[in-house]
């Protein structure tokens, strides 16, 4: 059983964290996680468990009291949300406590009495900061950020250093307003994702239309979608022509033109002509719902950056308050009592220049960054650790039906002998007719409509084709095996798999070659992989001629062909045996949702793909573009390469700091730079 709240105006990292963690630990919970783009928080329960929601309440008003925990069903009556971060509270904080500060500053100078204005201005940009303090050091939670910030300023106050105690807090209240703004711009293309599904649709009952809840339309059932509206369910136009937009689905900013019998996603938005179309899925099924759904589980795999920093900041914050008490202590004790003013200040300086905050923030924060870039592209991974895993891709699989083919067979040639081109397809087409093999349907679709073909003695003949007798000649229509069984003399092609033979009267009349559409950036995409020094390998169900066949064209690394499920999880284990590291791969169908499931990062393409491969994924391409993978990688590398730029600079900076601090060369504003000047321009890289 499981539990979805919505935790409203969290935007800080390092809190959900704490909050996660602890609702975790509530008897009862197996597991909690959050998602601070979409400040969804799914808890798995062990039971009914009545009294969740009034503890987790009560464990956001210990960490994070301006947060609000709301009923995840509920979530839509609250229209106040602010996206950007910027509250009416920040700016009157900021505004005020700035004007407090640089009225101390002035009198200061002047001589006139300047401690209550420094007093006010710290108590303004910090008052939230100290009862966070107080209330955590009653629960028994010492060492966070505002346990430092606070020891640290109050501690800069009795030395005299006022100035610097009030622009800590302040600059920390810049620090948190970025964070906010940081937390907002990535959650945009997210929420955007997730608010393309209507609640309500146009029912066509008889002469009349009625609105009614999306979620009550059943499959079969008529709509109108008006102009301008967005598409409530899957469905197929059943009257009408209009342009859609999908943007908001797959990231293409090129309006798609439909007509009847075009299938129509839910999720798109109408053109300037109204459209009817027939409900093929149920609300639950459909596109938009299932975008949804993997949007707001995007937080439930978190990286091996994310799990090391909530650990080491556990630990880290402890060490440095102790260290931060020798540097005060120790030196004190050696060179006199008259001396502790001044290692006192070195301990202060210590403390603020050590805090993690730049750290705890700017590593999760480049991860929603990321995800929320790739969501904006139309591609949704479902966690932080695949952006990882992304990054680090040495080996790229495909599926190769649906995937880089469209799974749409069209006629290549055709190769008639004796008779002229237009009667060979017309006599196959005919000879082909009750045929329900994809390569039949091909060529029925090309022959000519309006000719009527008289059809008799038809016969399907097993692994081989047909043979039938169309306007009084006797046909055969199939491979080369058929041929041989009649004895017909005919030229054998080098690559046959997708080659009809067809004889007409016991004389090979020609070849029709009907091939599978290749994507038209499946070649691009190829090459573009192996640029990057990317081995690609192509592993498909079909027969040896048909991969080779679309190998000669791609140019894959390795192909592997006439696979089952079991044997594609081979072939990915011999991979890894190989020297293969991180293995993602590219499938559609059902059969792929096994390796899917075994690679490091399973992709399926959400336009055409199953439901069960989309379900087993770890990411979903939903415009079915075979490219938009070399697109997540690039993406995803460049957030780890945000990261560990973030990561390099705030130890780097931090280190200098605390030991200049140390030995004595340091002052608060060194300290303040290397705390929140830090913290600032790692938001900052994370959101470029």
């Amino acid at each position: 059983m499981n539990q979805r709240l919505t935790l409203k105006d969290l935007n800080c990292p390092h809190c959900a964290g704490v909050i996660e963690e602890k609702t975790s630990h509530l008897k009862g919970v197996r597991n909690a996680s959050f998602n601070m783009m979409t400040k969804v928080m799914d808890i798995e329960l062990e039971g009914e468990n009545d009294s969740l929601i009034e503890e987790v309440k009560n464990i956001v008003k210990e960490t994070e009291p301006s947060v609000t925990v709301i009923p995840y069903e509920n979530r839509k009556t609250d229209d106040d949300d602010d996206d950007d971060g910027i509250t009416r509270l920040h700016v009157i904080r900021l505004v005020a406590g700035l004007a407090l500060l640089f009225a101390a500053v002035i009198f200061s100078r002047r001589g006139i009495v300047s401690l209550p204005f420094y007093i006010a201005a710290y108590i303004v940009f910090g008052y939230d900061v100290i009862i966070n303090a107080v209330r955590n050091i009653l629960h028994g939670e010492l060492f966070d950020e505002n346990f430092l910030m606070s020891i640290a300023t109050i501690g800069a106050f009795f030395i005299g250093e006022y100035p610097e105690a009030a622009a800590v807090m302040l600059f920390y209240q810049v620090g948190e307003l970025f964070q906010d703004i940081a937390v907002g711009k990535a959650s945009r293309s997210v929420k955007s994702l997730i608010e393309i599904m209507p609640e309500n649709a146009n029912l066509v009952n008889g002469n009349e239309v009625i609105t009614i809840p999306a979620k009550d339309v059943e499959p079969g059932q008529i709509l109108l979608i008006k102009p301008g509206e967005k598409v409530p369910l899957d469905g197929v136009v059943t009257e009408g022509s209009s342009y859609i937009d999908k943007k908001a689905l797959t990231g293409e900013s090129v309006p798609e033109y439909i007509k009847e019998g075009d299938s129509i996603p839910s999720g798109a938005i109408n053109g300037n002509t109204p459209v009817k179309i027939k409900a093929t899925k149920g609300f639950e099924n459909s596109t938009a719902q299932k975008i949804v759904r993997l949007t707001e589980e995007a937080a439930s795999k978190k990286s091996k950056a994310e799990r090391f920093i909530t650990g080491f900041a556990k630990v880290y914050t402890p060490t440095v308050v102790f260290l931060a008490l020798a540097v005060a202590v120790l030196p004190t004790l050696y060179f006199g009592f008259d001396t502790f003013s001044d290692w006192l200040y070195r301990a202060l300086i210590f403390l603020v220049a050590s805090c993690p905050c730049a750290l705890v923030v700017s590593i999760p924060l480049g991860f929603f960054a990321g995800n929320g870039k790739l969501s904006s592209k139309g591609i949704l991974v479902k966690g932080s650790s695949y952006i990882q895993s992304l990054a680090e891709a040495d080996t790229v699989a495909f599926d190769k039906t649906g995937t880089l083919t469209k799974g749409i067979f069209r006629i290549e040639s055709v190769s008639p002998v004796g008779i002229s081109a237009e009667e060979l397809l017309d006599l196959c087409g005919c000879a082909e007719t009750y045929s329900n093999h994809p390569i039949a349907a091909a060529i029925c679709m090309s022959a000519k409509k309006d000719r009527d073909i008289a059809i008799t003695d038809y016969e399907e003949i097993s692994g081989m084709g047909v043979r039938a007798v169309c306007d009084g000649k006797a046909v055969l229509a199939g491979n080369s095996a058929l041929m041989d069984k009649f004895g017909i003399k005919y030229n054998k092609l080098k690559y046959d798999s997708t080659t009809v033979y067809v004889a007409i009267d016991n004389r090979f009349a020609g070849t029709i070659t009907v091939a599978d559409t290749v994507k038209e950036d499946s070649k691009k995409t190829i090459s573009s992989l192996k640029a990057k020094k990317i081995k690609t390998v192509m592993l498909t169900g079909d027969n040896g001629e048909s991969a080779e066949r679309l190998n000669s064209i791609l140019m894959l690394d390795e192909v592997k062909s006439g696979l089952l499920p079991g044997d594609k999880l081979d072939c990915i284990e011999k991979l890894y045996e190989n020297g293969s590291k991180t293995i993602v791969y590219l499938g559609d169908g059902i059969n792929d949702a096994p390796v899917l499931k075994r690679v490091d990062v399973g992709t399926a393409m959400g336009g055409l793909g199953s439901d069960t491969a989309i379900e087993a994924a770890d990411a979903v391409i939903m415009n079915d573009e075979p490219s938009k993978i070399l697109t997540a990688i690039e993406l995803s590398g460049k957030t780890m390469a945000r990261i560990r730029q973030n990561t390099v600079f705030v130890i780097a900076v931090k280190i200098i700091v605390l030991i200049i601090s140390a030995l004595g060369f340091g002052n608060m504003w060194l300290a303040i730079f290397a705390d929140i000047g830090t913290a600032l321009i790692a938001i900052l890289n994370s959101i470029r």
